[in-house]
Parts: structure tokens; C-alpha cells; sequence
């Protein structure tokens, strides 16, 4: 830290009490100067000679015959005249980055210019200022930090400004050009702690990251911090990604619990809301410039201090452009309002931001449909994107579904917003039904319906068309147009270069066909809520289940006698899950044969209607109990 003495006289101030101050001399005093609630005992001479503004108090005060004289309203207080009195009486006194600001403002309200005395005390202080001062990286930012306190004068005397110049210069400038010291806490390369095996020997120069500046003006209040900032964008010398980090680290800094997901305003939340409603003020328009897991940090922060709905949707428009950047654990918004465990409103908003740029135009609500429709201009998005960012909804479903107080059409209008997305495989979706099946288990048999029928069965892999048809949650029906497709993919495999192409477990499916079977359920062991749960769901990458063995109702590993023929021939090859799972032709006709004599209208759900397809599952009643052995 730079510094400057002035004077040449020891210090002879002394203190009589805490709020007593005088100079230890023989002369006796002659004048009692109040500061607040300090008295200085000092003599007039030394303070009458260097500042006009006391000859004209003094003057005052002896038409009165008054030996005291009140300056409560000079800035920097007590310790701030101090320093001036001290430079009048020609004692030692040292300037630094924490009280030349005061000292400076003090002197300017002293009236202590050059034309009083030759080397006044502000000429001083702005040589030490020009010269040393605003030439530190580190001084400046004291400096304009201890400005806040000296408000107006610091601004009036165009302080503020000159350090805010200072600060966004040196943070513009060539990082190779960067000599002076900085903080930034990252975890070092091997060869800078010097534990690089190769290490020949000879110091490397270490180069400047771009964004050396950052950490440091985190140390700054807001409005200062906002000041510095914008001076540095105006420069245009700074990367709107930099820009983007500096930000992001004052938000971690500044706000408390922002790096957990959880901001506490305490006692403050106006100060808190102002700072963050700031913080995306500030964000810079480029897209991309800050990571879309930030912006849902910055939405779940606003949500909880209650920011206004300018700050929502604007985090909101942001994030949903990024949003196929996201990952699940991003959009686990909290609820405010206590209904549910996740804010799933909100995030359905950043979803249909995303969803809608393709045609540039916001949605609006029915209820405001009276409002103006904001029209923007169409973004291309890649199918790529599209279907990261509905593997991403899905995931998030699956989480969400967990929480048996989320109501079925916001979990349905969620997932159908995604679901013309170019995605090549539903396991995501599969999942996450049947976790919300799993967790609601008094859905009607029209609200399953409702929510499977969301799901394409002909982009479900064989893994999970296998667990599917073991799944006594899902409709009948469900299961029956899996065993469907599934029994046209083997179809059609020959004419793709032979059985041999397809898969081991649609092989065995093949190899089984035509063995014993009761309805489309008995021939299988069925699979309950644990073995689908952990499942990855992008790409349908399922070697969980792959690697799963059927499970019984009561969710262990169960076989009867029958099972283990069929392990005896099956489990050898890899294909044990699959041995139970019939797809004979028959079980096919009877079930939609079922569905003819009913019609589409004779019950609520055709799955389990009148005719064969009941008879079917009359008789699945005792074979739940075993697996059957197949021929």
C-alpha cells in the first residue's frame, strides 16, 4: 500500500478522556473546536493560518466572546480533522488509501487551497493521489470504496469518478501488461506450484488470465461495483463472457447462501433484492455470456426475495434461450408458496420460452390476453437442442413426480410441451410416468390413460419395452401396444439382414413364441417401483436394466420351479429378463378381438373391458403368483 508523511514535528496530540483531545505544549490553549462529540483544546495561530473557513468561525465566536466554535457537519468526522490539524501545526501526520479521501474532503470543507498558503494541505493530497494512489490496482478500489462515506463532497469533487476511471482502465488493459498484484483464488497448474514432473528448472512466466480482475472488485458495495462495471463495458475492451464471470462472482460473493441454491436475506431483503435486481441489469446482452445454470440461480434467487416480475421474466427469457445448457438439479426450483415441493409453474414458463423462439412470439395467458403480445424476432434452434432440452424435461418430470402433491395437469402440460421435439427415444418420458404412476397411486383408469398416452411407444427401447411389459402400473392397453411394436421390430428384422441383426433380448422374445401364456401379464414376472428407478434417461443408455433381474411383487429376486427351466436355457446367454415376456400371436388377436366386441365406448378402459380380453385377465389372476415354464 503506497503512503505519504507530511510534516516534520512529532506528534504531540494527546487524549484527555475518549472524547478529549489537545496538543501537549507549553502554551496554553486558546480555542476549544468541537467535532462531533470531540473536543480539540488547540491554539488559533497554526489552525488560523492555513484554513479561511476557521478564521471566519473564530471571527464569529469573538464578537461573542466565545472561546468554542462547532464544525459538526465536516466530512470524515473527528479523525479527519485530526489530520488537517496536525498539517497545520506541522506534525507528523501519514496519508494512506484508507483516509486521503477524508483527509481531502475535509480539507476542501477547511478551505485549505494554495492560494491561502504555498504546499497547502489539498495540493498534497492530490499530488499523493495522482501519483501513487490511482496508479495501484488494489489502492483505487480502497479508495472508491471509502468514498461511499464521504457522500456528496467525494462526488462533488469529482473523486468518485476518478477512481472509477482508474479501476476500468487497469481492468481493460492487456493482461500481458498486468505487473502489479491481484487476487484470484484457482487451483494452479502443476508447473506454477512447480510440481510439474518435466519441470526443466527454469521459471516460466506466467501469463494473466483475462479475468485476473474479477475477485477483486467483488470487495466493492453495489452501486460502486455497478459504477466500475458499466465504465468497463463502455471501454469495450472487456469480453461479454468476462463481464459475465465478473458478475457471476459477485453474486456468489455478495449474496449469502447464492452458492447453495438458497439465498438468506436476514434482516436486509430490501438490500439483497436491490442487489440482485442489479445483478441482471448488469448481465450483458450477448447470448451465452453467462452459463444458463447461473441464470436459474439467479431465477431461483429472485423467486425467493420476491424481485420484481421485470427481473422474473427477464431471467426467464435468458435462461429459456440457454436452456438445452441446463441440467436437472438447475431447474429444482423451490416453491414459494408451499402447494407443492418444486416451483413447477416457473419452470414451465422458462420451458415455453424455449419452446416458442422458433416462431418469435411470446405466449401470453388467457387471463392476459388483453395485454399487448411481445413479438420477437425467430431464433433457429437445432433438433439437437430440441431434444436436449426435452431428455432435460424429462429428467426434471422424473424428479418432480415425486411429489405427491403435484397435480396431474401441470406434470401433463409440462411434458407435452417437449413432445414434438425431435426426440429419438422415450425411455426419459417412460420414466418419468411411471414414477409419477408409482407416487400417485390413486390415479383413475382415464388419468393413466391420460398420462401414458403421452408417450410414444415405438421410441421406447427393447430395455425398456422390456421392463414395460412387466409393469403392473402402466394400462393394459399400454402394455399391449408395446408387445405390439415390439413384435413388428422382430418382424421386420429379417428384411434388415436376418435374426440375427436383432437384439438379444427381442431374439429371445422371438425364441419363446409360442409357449404357454395365460393373459398378457401371467407369462411374466413383474417388475415393481424399484427396479425402474435410478434409470439413466438420455440416449437410451439403460444398462441399469440391462443388468436388473426380474422382480417379484413383493420386490426381490424371486423364481418357481417353472422359472428355472427357463433359466436353464436362457440365463446362459445373457437373456434371463426376458424369458417370461410371451409374444405369441394369439395373446395379440384375443386382446384386440376384446376390444372389438366391447367397442371404444363400452367402458372406460377398453384394457380391461368385457369379452376375451377380461376372460384373459381372469385367468392371469392365480398365474401372477408363478412364472411359467415355456416350452
Amino acid at each position: 500500500m503506497k503512503y505519504m508523511k507530511l510534516g516534520s514535528k512529532p506528534d504531540a496530540f494527546q487524549s484527555d478522556g475518549n472524547n478529549i483531545r489537545f496538543v501537549a505544549t507549553e502554551l496554553a490553549t486558546d480555542i476549544v473546536v468541537n467535532v462531533g462529540d470531540v473536543k480539540f483544546h488547540l491554539h488559533k495561530f497554526p489552525l488560523l493560518a492555513k484554513s479561511p473557513r476557521l478564521q471566519k468561525l473564530v471571527a464569529a465566536t469573538d464578537e461573542e466572546e466565545d472561546e468554542e466554535i462547532d464544525i459538526p457537519d465536516i466530512p470524515g468526522g473527528p479523525a479527519a480533522f485530526e489530520i488537517c490539524a496536525k498539517f497545520c501545526y506541522g506534525m507528523i501526520v501519514t496519508l494512506n488509501a484508507y483516509n486521503a479521501v477524508a483527509a481531502r474532503c475535509a480539507a476542501e470543507y477547511l478551505e485549505m487551497h494554495e492560494a491561502v498558503e504555498k504546499g497547502n494541505l489539498i495540493y498534497k493530497i492530490e499530488v499523493f493521489l495522482s501519483s501513487s494512489i490511482l496508479r495501484a490496482w488494489k489502492d483505487s478500489i480502497i479508495v472508491l470504496h471509502t468514498t461511499r462515506s464521504l457522500l456528496p463532497w467525494a462526488e462533488d469533487l469529482k473523486l468518485v469518478a476518478r477512481c472509477t476511471d482508474s479501476i476500468a482502465s487497469k481492468a481493460s488493459i492487456d493482461p500481458s501488461e498486468v505487473d502489479w498484484s491481484y487476487t484470484y483464488n484457482r487451483k494452479k497448474l502443476p508447473s506454477e506450484n512447480g510440481l510439474d514432473p518435466h519441470w526443466n528448472g527454469v521459471r516460466k512466466q506466467q501469463s494473466v488470465p483475462k479475468d485476473w480482475w474479477v475477485e477483486d472488485l467483488c470487495d466493492l458495495e453495489m452501486d460502486s461495483y455497478k459504477r466500475v462495471l458499466i465504465a468497463i463495458r463502455t471501454k469495450g475492451k472487456i469480453a461479454d463472457d468476462v463481464v459475465g464471470e465478473a458478475l457471476k462472482a459477485y453474486g456468489y460473493r455478495r449474496l449469502p447462501g447464492f452458492a447453495k441454491g438458497s439465498v438468506t436475506c436476514g434482516s436486509d431483503p430490501m438490500r439483497y433484492r436491490t442487489m440482485l435486481e442489479t445483478i441482471v441489469w448488469l448481465l450483458p446482452t450477448e447470448p451465452g455470456s453467462v452459463s444458463c445454470s447461473f441464470l436459474l440461480k439467479l431465477l431461483r434467487s429472485a423467486s425467493a426475495l420476491e424481485c420484481g416480475e421485470t427481473c422474473k421474466k427477464e431471467l426467464i427469457r435468458r435462461a429459456g434461450r440457454q436452456l438445452q445448457e441446463a441440467a436437472a438439479s438447475d431447474l429444482l426450483l423451490p416453491s414459494a408458496t408451499g402447494e407443492t415441493v418444486y416451483d413447477v409453474d416457473l419452470v414451465a414458463s422458462v420451458v415455453e420460452e424455449f419452446v416458442t423462439q422458433d416462431d418469435g412470439t411470446a405466449r401470453t395467458s388467457p387471463e392476459a390476453s388483453g395485454e399487448v403480445v411481445e413479438v420477437r424476432s425467430p431464433v433457429f434452434v437445432s433438433p439437437s437442442s430440441k431434444a436436449a432440452v426435452a431428455n432435460l424435461v424429462y429428467e426434471y418430470l422424473a424428479e418432480v413426480a415425486k411429489d405427491p402433491d403435484l397435480p396431474l395437469p401441470k406434470f401433463v402440460e409440462l411434458a407435452e410441451m417437449v413432445s414434438a421435439a425431435s426426440t429419438p427415444v422415450h425411455d426419459g418420458l417412460y420414466r418419468a410416468i411411471d414414477v409419477y404412476l408409482k407416487e400417485h397411486p390413486g390415479l383413475s383408469k382415464s388419468e393413466k390413460r391420460r398420462t401414458c398416452s403421452m408417450m410414444d411407444c415405438r421410441k421406447l427401447s427393447t430395455d425398456a419395452c422390456v421392463h414395460a411389459v412387466q409393469n403392473e402400473r402402466l394400462p393394459l392397453r399400454v402394455v399391449v401396444q408395446i408387445l405390439f411394436f415390439v413384435q413388428m421390430r422382430a418382424a421386420a428384422a429379417p428384411a434388415a439382414g436376418g435374426v440375427s441383426q436383432l437384439p438379444g433380448n427381442v431374439k429371445a422374445l422371438l425364441r419363446e413364441n409360442g409357449g404357454s401364456y395365460g393373459s398378457s401379464r401371467s407369462a411374466v414376472t413383474t417388475n415393481t417401483e424399484d427396479d425402474w428407478d435410478g434409470v439413466p434417461t438420455a440416449g437410451g443408455d439403460l444398462n441399469s436394466i440391462k443388468s436388473a433381474g426380474p422382480v417379484g411383487r413383493g420386490g426381490g429376486s424371486q423364481r418357481s420351479s417353472g422359472g428355472s427351466d427357463v433359466s436353464k436355457h436362457g440365463d446362459e446367454k445373457g437373456n434371463g429378463k426376458v424369458k417370461g415376456i410371451l409374444l405369441p400371436k394369439r395373446i395379440l388377436s384375443k386382446l384386440w378381438s376384446g376390444k372389438g366386441q366391447g367397442g371404444e365406448n363400452s367402458s372406460s378402459d377398453k384394457s380391461e373391458s368385457p369379452g376375451s380380453v377380461a376372460q384373459e385377465e381372469a385367468k392371469s389372476t392365480h398365474s401372477r403368483n408363478t412364472r411359467h415354464s415355456v416350452s
